[in-house]
């Protein structure tokens, strides 16, 4: 939000301006994909991302032949030329330039845009020669990097599942008026083939390609597909999109070196696939990336708030047997030594009211007490844990305790505080303190906060069990509470998102579920509210959301 409004809340004049834009917007993005192209089109909608005080990166993909399909290798280059304006007609173009769209790229083309101006509407479109145009895209930039912000809003969202189901959450989050960004905290695709995750027969809708992703055509081709999606046009077109990415964007449980779902003698070398992985991901995601091949990065909303965005899978060593010791083994790590000295001198340089840290697996310790029996298979299926039973997640930070140890520690031995993790991944919602020492909490001091949004799609508890929500996952979240006083709530049954508002008084989760997510039509509507005040390292609960 602008440094210029005199309390958190949207202004009227912004809110009017912002509805009239999304109404603009919202039906272009659905029926892009109605019609067959018969020469240039742009049928994957347009995208913007990493917004920058003067700055902001755009995307499109232009598909010059009917033939050129994403994964093809076909068609011709072209010149794309691109606008960023202060109005939706373009009266008034702030930057404009070309790029080149080429087979080697799949015909997706960025834009880094500069000189800009702070906390700044825009918007954006894309061309090709005889008049076609892209939709109209609307971004926002961030406020000056010492700006006194009063407020800053993002929708939060991670594991889009294709075939699971419909993405809704994304087009609630659209059509939202006061938001400034939205963060994606990875899965944004899924790399199994039809019918494996969920089973055929629960199956909404079906990939593309229909086997499992491994060649670098395959991976566009399922990113193309995904950009498909009406709710994902919208989304994109309203708002600019910070990710990072999680396991499925490569393959499930991914790690440096391999992953649970890739065969070496099937499937061909790993270092080939995150290659080919990779390269598709930068290609059709707004996303530019700090170093070369990984997606840490740092951004900052004025003096309020930092946000340090880490790569949980680039560098991370192999996931521990449960049960085997090494989860605390110094040697291993899960961000790599290189990715945890730069987070932490940045938490340490960090002069912002609040560290925002974009974190894809959970880094609160959770401790599993008595689950009843019906419950353990299911829930173990779903925290990728032994169908035996137990203690710990070893694809989270609880496989890589030494890592986590020291950042921690890091926090707590510099007095940094005000540090809120915002995390995804396994498919249901917590809010937790993040203790130092687990055992002694609430004795002991807690390090930071942590906001878990559910998924957008993927497969929950209930899911799992083919019942009713909240039908039977009370007692498995009675018994994870129970072993886990630093977890003040957990949702096991729901699909959604989340809403973060940061103000300097203090940071808001405000967790909202979709009635369906089988429903393109799926309504939305909002659970629980919990925040962190300043200076203090815990969760309470809020009694209602943000307005």
């Amino acid at each position: 939000m602008s440094s210029a409004v005199t309390d958190h809340h949207i202004s009227r004049r912004r809110a009017v301006t912002a509805a009239a834009a999304t109404a603009a917007l919202l039906p272009l993005a659905s029926g892009l994909t109605a019609h067959a192209a018969t020469g240039p089109a742009f049928l994957h909608g347009v995208a913007s991302g990493d917004p920058l005080p003067d700055g902001i990166l755009l995307w499109t993909r232009i598909t010059p032949t009917p033939d050129a399909v994403p994964g093809s290798g076909l068609g011709p280059s072209l010149e794309v030329t691109w606008e960023v304006a202060e109005d939706k007609d373009f009266r008034t173009v702030a930057a404009h330039g070309t790029v080149r769209a080429t087979a080697d790229a799949d015909h997706t083309v960025k834009a880094d845009v500069r000189g800009l101006r702070p906390a700044t509407d825009y918007f954006y479109r894309f061309g090709v020669d005889g008049g076609v145009r892209s939709p109209v895209g609307r971004t926002r930039t961030t406020p000056a990097h010492d700006a006194a912000t009063d407020g800053v809003r993002f929708g939060v969202v991670s594991c889009a599942n294709w075939e699971a189901g419909y993405f809704s959450p994304y087009r609630h989050l659209a059509a939202r008026t006061d938001l400034d960004a939205v963060l994606h905290l990875g899965d944004y695709i899924y790399e199994y083939k039809s019918g494996e995750y969920p089973a055929q027969k629960y199956v909404v809708r079906r990939h593309d390609p229909t086997h499992e992703i491994i060649t670098l055509a395959d991976y566009r081709t399922r990113h193309g597909k995904y950009k498909t999606d009406a709710d994902a046009q919208a989304l994109h077109a309203a708002l600019p999109l910070i990710a990072i990415w999680d396991d499925h964007e490569f393959a499930d449980n991914a790690w440096s070196g391999g992953a649970e779902n890739h065969s070496p003698d099937v499937e061909g070398e790993w270092a080939q696939r995150m290659a080919a992985a990779k390269q598709a991901y930068f290609e059709w995601m707004p996303v530019r990336p700090s170093t070369q091949g990984t997606t840490y990065r740092r951004l900052r909303y004025g003096a309020l708030a930092d946000l340090h965005l880490l790569d949980l899978r680039s560098f991370r060593s192999q996931q521990a047997s449960t049960g085997s010791g090494t989860v605390d083994d110094p040697d291993r790590t899960l961000t790599g030594r290189a990715q945890l000295d730069w987070l932490k001198s940045g938490l340490t340089a960090s002069d912002t009211t609040w560290r925002l840290v974009g974190n894809s697996v959970m880094i609160s310790p959770v401790a599993f007490g008595s689950l009843p029996a019906d419950l353990l298979g299911p829930l173990t299926e779903l925290l990728g844990l032994p169908k035996g039973g137990l203690a710990i997640n070893t694809d989270q930070w609880d496989g890589y305790t030494d890592d986590r140890r020291e950042l921690l520690a890091h926090l707590t031995d510099h007095a940094i505080g005000n540090t809120v993790f915002l995390t995804g991944d396994i498919h249901m919602a917590w809010a937790n303190d993040v203790p130092v020492k687990a055992a002694t909490y609430p004795l002991s001091r807690s390090a930071a906060t942590e906001f878990v949004v559910t998924s957008v799609t993927s497969d929950n508890l209930d899911d799992l069990l083919h019942v009713a929500p909240h039908t039977v996952s009370p007692a498995a979240a009675g018994a994870i509470r129970a072993a886990n006083r630093h977890v003040k709530w957990v949702d096991m049954d729901s699909h959604g998102y989340g809403v973060l508002d940061v103000t300097p008084q203090r940071a808001q989760m405000d967790f909202y579920t979709v009635s369906d997510r089988t429903d393109p039509r799926a309504t939305s509507s909002w659970v629980r509210s919990y925040r962190t005040p300043a200076g203090t390292q815990r969760i309470e609960r809020a009694d209602k959301p943000v307005r």
